[in-house]
């Protein structure tokens, strides 16, 4: 006889999977989760020479008795017979058996928990020539604490989604209902959770796996669509994680005005599953960002037919290879630790945050009591997550709401606030993710780029053509903004240079919110608080509120600004806070560095998508003013990198020179000439090259008088602000004095 060891690497007590080598036929045994019962004992134990009409009835006997004791059981070892193959000895052991490999030959590349301490315990069954199977061996005692009764349902070997509860979630699934949902239904029904047999993940795995069989002739659809646009556009990129005949994986597609969008906003994205949550019936999930105009735009979609780790792996490796391997800044997925393992894998220098929509939305289910009983709680707990603007103030208030509402020791709390670094926004900040509440509808979860179009009674069949129609409908809000923005002028609210300045180069939307930002600078005076290094610290509160101030560090020579806000770093849109401080330093223009081109009107122009040109519409430099507003774009750039030193202004003036010689050049050359005129112009040349020098000297000479003048209007602003302030002084002595 030989022995065979069972790969028992893949059977350990991991929380998100049940599968065992060979599982226990418990959809034929109808009192698995029952005490086996025998006369005077309500919890017999094997014993040896206790008979079993088959290998089975001895496994199952094993593992109720587990149950009542409070361990998990996997078979381990066997016999063959030589004669027949047959396998005729079986060892039935604590899950906990055995040592874990050695971190080399551990084949898994996640790291799991240690869950084998060398247990001895077990029974070894052995087959007789009758038929019957007989107990050769059992061993008692265990070397770790055992499970008490009201976790036992939690063990590996003791969670089973059995017949009658598999048909329940296929009728609440198909009404609906999500794994939360179907999950409140069991428990009530079994009469509580420890009788329900399986926990919310062994519900959320099966749930996914009936979406992958109910896909059914649907899939069909989405292949047709994804082979025809691979034949029509050769810039389309698709690929399935197993292959088109035999669809078993994740689904990824994205056409070329996808990763055209990727290229021009692909700083910050959103993975979006919401289907998981929302009781999609298909499993749809796009890869989203934000446009110019802080409109919702795709990067993608994936049919999750698999959410294992690895799957995951794939699908973003696929993304990020349709992407041209370029990396976002940051990404906001659901909180899921599956999704943020892969997302820890294949982007470890991209910062991942959590929705916090979804964040909220747990919090509804988790704290449902609390909610209940204190109406106040909910305000209170989203100003504390929303509106603290500092790490010192989140931790006051978070710790006083635990005190106040008696939560300290909520268990959900406690698991959130250790990852508060992945979703509150105040650790966050450091870190761009295109979010501004007045733009973006005020929420970092999921984009609503298919809202309206697909969602939880879309199926397989209609998915395509909802698709197709939320595609559309983006594309048309994007044109009409574009339109608003090259053909109506916004209405300015201050006679600043640096407010007519912003409105020609932001979208009408994001001019908007630098409006708004510049505005409030009336309201914030910025006082200099510490001017002795290169850096001048200015302090900046609104007028009477002076307990929420903001510090901002400026460096005047290199016009580089930063506050303690961290609204720039966060959404690219600089804060009243620094615009305050550029109002009392004179700077009258936005240094261009504060300028993202991807909220410009111009932040896209045409592509090359692997190697074919990709047409951007309503974007060409065919007209007039494109290539005016273009130049003016790049001569303001030009102006305020040339101005920063007299060695800048100088290299600045020569290259200039040089360029207006090959513009005026070109422009020569545009014109054909006959024979005689061709003459005329080389005899001529020495005359025109000779006026072009002189005009580049008038216009050297020009550029030096306006130099001065503006340091003579820097003087004159200057003191004008320092009489407005003697005044101001004044007239508060005044009232003072009137009021005494």
């Amino acid at each position: 006889m030989d022995f065979h060891p069972v790969n028992v690497d893949e059977f350990d007590d991991d929380a998100t999977a049940l599968d065992l080598e060979n599982p226990l036929p418990f959809d034929n045994y109808d009192h698995v989760h029952q005490p086996v019962s025998a006369p005077g004992d309500p919890n017999p134990e094997p014993f040896e020479g206790m008979e079993f009409d088959s290998e089975q009835s001895a496994r199952v006997f094993y593992n109720s008795y587990a149950r009542c004791i409070g361990f998990s059981t996997r078979v381990s070892v066997y016999q063959r017979s030589r004669r027949d193959g047959s396998i005729i000895c079986r060892q039935i052991v604590c899950s906990r058996e055995g040592f874990r490999r050695a971190a080399g030959q551990n084949r898994s590349k996640r790291q799991r928990t240690v869950t084998r301490v060398g247990c001895r315990a077990q029974i070894t069954v052995k087959k007789q020539s009758s038929g019957k199977w007989v107990v050769s061996k059992f061993v008692k005692d265990h070397n770790h604490e055992l499970v008490p009764p009201d976790k036992v349902h939690c063990l590996r070997s003791h969670r089973h989604v059995s017949g009658p509860a598999r048909s329940l979630i296929d009728t609440l699934q198909a009404a609906g209902m999500g794994p939360s949902g179907v999950m409140s239904v069991l428990i009530k029904e079994s009469g509580g959770i420890n009788n329900v047999g399986f926990t919310k993940v062994d519900c959320q795995n099966y749930m996914s796996s009936s979406r992958q069989r109910t896909l059914g002739s649907g899939g069909q659809v989405v292949f047709d669509y994804l082979k025809r646009m691979q034949n029509e556009d050769h810039a389309f990129f698709c690929t399935v994680q197993s292959d088109f005949d035999n669809p078993t994986g994740n689904i990824f597609w994205a056409d070329a005005h996808c990763r055209v969008n990727y290229n021009h906003f692909g700083d910050t994205v959103t993975f979006d599953t919401k289907y998981r949550t929302n009781r999609y019936r298909v499993p749809f999930a796009p890869f989203t960002g934000w446009n110019h105009h802080g409109q919702p735009v795709l990067f993608g979609c994936a049919l999750l037919l698999n959410e294992s780790e690895s799957s995951f792996v794939w699908l973003f490796r696929a993304w990020l290879a349709a992407m041209s391997g370029r990396h976002p800044i940051s990404i906001t997925t659901d909180q899921d630790r599956i999704i943020g393992a892969a997302v820890a894998q294949v982007f470890p220098e991209t910062r991942h945050r959590y929705c916090r929509w979804n964040v909220f939305r747990e919090a509804q289910e988790k704290l449902s009591d609390v909610y209940h009983s204190h109406p106040t709680f909910e305000a209170e707990f989203q100003r504390c997550i929303n509106l603290t603007e500092t790490v010192d103030e989140f931790e006051s208030c978070w710790e006083f709401l635990l005190l106040q509402y008696g939560l300290g020791d909520n268990e959900w709390l406690q698991s959130m606030y250790n990852t508060r670094k992945h979703w509150v926004p105040v650790y966050l900040r450091d870190t761009f993710f295109g979010e501004m509440s007045t733009i973006t509808q005020g929420s970092d979860g999921m984009n609503s780029y298919f809202d309206g179009y697909i969602n939880a009674s879309t199926n397989a069949q209609g998915l395509i053509k909802q698709y197709e129609k939320a595609v559309a409908s983006r594309y048309e809000k994007e044109v009409k903004a574009d339109y608003d923005t090259f053909n109506a002028s916004p209405t300015l609210k201050t006679p600043s240079p640096m407010e007519k300045q912003a409105a020609n180069l932001y979208t009408k939307k994001i001019f908007m919110k630098f409006q708004e930002e510049l505005v409030e600078t009336l309201a914030y005076p910025a006082t200099a608080i510490d001017d002795t290094g290169l850096e001048v610290s200015y302090r900046v509160a609104k007028f009477r509120e002076d307990h929420k101030a903001h510090f901002v560090k400026f460096d005047t020579f290199r016009k580089k600004a930063s506050c303690s806000c961290q609204m720039f770093e966060y959404s690219g849109i600089i804060c009243k806070h620094v615009l305050a401080v550029f109002r009392v330093t004179n700077v009258l223009t936005l240094p261009y560095s504060y300028i993202l081109k991807r909220w410009t009107r111009n932040a896209k122009s045409g592509v090359t998508v692997d190697g074919c040109s990709v047409e951007i519409k309503g974007n060409s430099l065919e007209s007039y003013a494109a290539r005016y507003d273009n130049l003016c774009h790049e001569a303001i750039k030009f102006m305020e990198v040339g101005t920063e030193s007299l060695h800048a202004f100088n290299i600045a003036m020569d290259a200039l020179h040089e360029a207006s010689s090959k513009v005026a050049c070109s422009i020569i050359k545009k014109f054909p000439s006959s024979p005689g005129q061709q003459k005329q112009n080389q005899s001529g040349s020495k005359d025109q090259e000779k006026k072009i020098e002189e005009l580049n000297t008038e216009v050297e000479y020009a550029s030096q008088r306006c130099e001065g003048y503006r340091a003579k209007l820097m003087a004159v602003l200057k003191d004008m602000e320092e009489q407005k302030l003697k005044l101001s002084v004044k007239v508060q002595n005044l009232r003072l004095t009137l009021k005494d």
